[in-house]
């Protein structure tokens, strides 16, 4: 059976707890109807203040509270105590462990492995440190490699670069690509980025950049979607969905996936036990 291609979002609230004129709306014809038909879950796990990257992907990645185990909301990278869990039990070491073949799609530039080491202090996401720790490696051979940005630039005004057709024959070729795997995971950070530009009132330009990159989240679905590919869409946490404000938000979460079963989490430690059932893995 073909693997699991996985695009993690990252800080895009679900669309149900957006305010009105925010990036979802306008017409996203793969990725909404998925969205819509998927879960919203909660994201904040019943702990005072903002849901953060480093706990949040590490509830996805381990099925494990990890906001109960730091105490708190904690990221955006993950520090020595969400290292130790996800060295321990993360999805692609536990994958590994069983002799299964998983890869990072993530394509990173030599800037990014200067940044990541400087001054002794791990700054890699929970996606690329747990892949790391399964002892796999980054810009995988043999995987067709996603720039995060999607082709926007990395500094405001975000330029687009054109070529908004590239990405659905991505996504083909990741499908095609996860036939020799069981899990292909994408970290898409971007977005998150971009929610970090929310202002009142909406900057013009922040909202503009948002739809742009939620349009070409939708080309590469479906990419993935018209090759018949398994696919799972989450979110860690809320921002994007929200420019009114800077930060993050307290906004539930999407779970969604094609060819896959969801199952009934309400949570995203509960949804990352569901993503390690698929795989035969305890949760």
């Amino acid at each position: 059976m073909r693997g699991i291609v996985w695009l993690a979002l990252d800080g895009v609230g679900h669309p149900q707890d957006a305010p009105p004129g925010s990036v979802w709306e306008q017409d996203l014809p793969a990725l909404r109807p998925l969205i819509d038909a998927g879960l919203a879950l909660d994201a904040t796990l019943g702990v005072p203040g903002l849901p953060q990257s480093g706990t949040g992907q590490a509830c996805w990645l381990t099925g494990t509270d990890a906001v109960a185990l730091m105490g708190e909301h904690f990221g955006p990278q993950p520090g020595p105590t969400l290292q130790r869990l996800l060295t321990a039990q993360s999805l692609p070491v536990a994958l590994t462990r069983v002799g299964g073949r998983a890869a990072l799609a993530n394509g990173y530039v030599p800037a990014y492995f200067e940044a990541a080491g400087a001054g002794g202090r791990n700054r890699l996401g929970c996606f690329p440190f747990s892949f790391r720790a399964a002892g796999l490696p980054l810009n995988p051979p043999g995987v067709p490699l996603v720039g995060a940005t999607l082709g926007l630039g990395y500094a405001r005004p975000w330029p687009d670069d054109g070529n908004a057709g590239s990405w659905a024959r991505l996504g083909a070729a990741l499908a095609d690509a996860a036939a020799g795997h069981d899990l292909i995971a994408a970290d898409l950070w971007f977005g998150d980025l971009l929610g970090h530009a929310g202002a009142q009132p909406v900057l013009p330009d922040a909202l503009t950049a948002g739809r742009t990159y939620l349009r070409r989240v939708d080309t590469l679905l479906a990419g993935l979607l018209d090759t018949g590919a398994r696919v799972v869409v989450s979110s860690d946490h809320g921002n994007l969905e929200d420019l009114g404000v800077k930060g993050h938000t307290r906004a539930r979460v999407p779970f969604a996936g094609s060819g896959v079963n969801l199952g009934s989490p309400v949570n995203v430690v509960e949804a990352g036990q569901v993503l390690a059932g698929w795989f035969g893995l305890p949760d």
